[in-house]
């Protein structure tokens, strides 16, 4: 693939063309981000994040002032395209459905309308391969945000076989993408229940425990307090549950201390516990030995209590949202226990020991199970998605025959 080529030489009795040869293209009007002074009247309008991969959001409580020339220059009929043209998600578009009288779009949008002589739902695949060829990545414009100049979406050749077949891919595609997107819509719903399962086993067996002895924390664990220890990676608690080196793990999804000040040593087999994200799992168990930020309580049992135990006690009032009503918050999402004194005042409700450690041992078993269902059914999403986009271009392409095809 070249810069100037995404598909390759057209079949027999197809041609190819530029975009902008067979369709109109328009950015939308420019939003000024303080206040609107546009003269006119307000209307609602598409904006880029309302253009997502297979639907359309339409806010109409946003608005933004178009006189009435705007609204006819920035109108959105049936079958025209919308595209992102700029920012997150830029390439994304969408085929209107119907008429959106009295909407207009803003300048992150680019509005496609068809001549003609090439079928708007045609046109919709071609860009969804385009898209996913990495040609549109390619092209864009990498200035404060990545984007789409108007001029680069005009060159965007396109393949243009007959009117007629046109149509009939365009037919195929939709019938078989949707039957693709129903199969990953019953996963994606599979994947909810899954860890609705897994909450409501660890809700079953946490949230009532018999026999229970009423404690708090400063009564269970000691806050530790080691030295750092030069030459040891760094240890970070994840809000899955999973305190592990940050090595061992990708290295977005955390987070973590800007300061190199005060590092504590962790040890395999120690409670850790993020004082600012453990309100959402961020507490665990370690099974690595390195270095930690202050952010984290380091601790390790009092009174010979099961620590796995108490560290899905934790992950559970926080994840319930108990540990939210228990100290104040300092930035958005979080709160904060730094201070151990209030840390410690946590009341914590304790079954027997060897209650615990049964508890643990069949939670850590049911979570596996839930776990290795989950990863098998993201397996499956993503593999039925590369299916979509692999269709898609094989159609738009001509590599398969779609009249040959029942």
């Amino acid at each position: 693939m070249t810069r100037n080529d995404w598909f390759g030489v057209p079949p027999e009795g197809w041609s190819s063309a530029s975009l902008g040869h067979y369709f109109e293209v328009v950015l939308g009007k420019m939003l000024n981000a303080r206040k609107d002074t546009g003269d006119g009247s307000p209307a609602p309008y598409l904006a880029a994040g309302s253009i997502q991969p297979e639907h359309l959001i339409l806010d109409e409580t946003k608005m933004m002032s178009f006189s009435e020339e705007e609204l006819v220059q920035y109108e959105l009929r049936k079958h025209d395209i919308v595209v992102v043209e700029g920012g997150a998600g830029y390439g994304r578009s969408h085929l209107l459905g119907s008429d959106l009288p009295g909407w207009g779009f803003q300048n992150h949008v680019a509005r496609l309308r068809a001549s003609g002589a090439v079928a708007p739902g045609f046109l919709l695949y071609c860009l969804k391969a385009c898209l996913a060829s990495g040609y549109i990545e390619a092209n864009n414009r990498t200035a404060t945000l990545p984007s789409l100049s108007r001029d680069v979406l005009r060159s965007i050749r396109v393949p243009v076989p007959p009117l007629e077949e046109q149509h009939a891919i365009a037919h195929y595609l939709d019938r078989e993408t949707a039957r693709i997107d129903t199969l990953i819509e019953e996963q994606q719903r599979l994947l909810v229940l899954l860890q609705e399962r897994r909450e409501a086993e660890a809700d079953s067996l946490l949230g009532s425990p018999s026999q229970a002895r009423h404690t708090t924390v400063k009564r269970v664990l000691r806050a530790l307090s080691r030295p750092a220890v030069s030459g040891l990676g760094v240890v970070t608690a994840y809000r899955d549950g999973v305190v592990t080196l940050r090595s061992n793990r990708r290295e977005e999804g955390y987070t973590f201390s800007n300061t190199e000040s005060g590092y504590q040593e962790v040890r395999p087999g120690d409670l850790v516990f993020h004082a600012l994200d453990g309100f959402a799992g961020a507490v665990g168990v370690s099974d690595s030995h390195g270095n930690a930020t202050p952010v984290y309580h380091v601790c390790e049992a009092i009174a010979g209590d099961h620590l796995p135990y108490v560290a899905l006690l934790l992950r559970y009032l926080g994840r319930s949202g108990f540990l939210a009503t228990q100290a104040p918050n300092v930035r958005e999402r979080s709160v904060d226990f730094r201070n151990w004194s209030m840390f410690g005042r946590l009341p914590l409700a304790l079954p027997p020991v060897v209650e615990q450690r049964r508890v643990a041992a069949h939670l850590d078993a049911h979570a596996a199970k839930v776990d290795t269902l989950i990863a098998e059914t993201k397996w499956f999403i993503e593999l039925a998605r590369e299916r979509r986009a692999a269709l898609i271009t094989a159609a738009v392409t001509g590599r398969i025959d779609v009249r040959e095809v029942a």
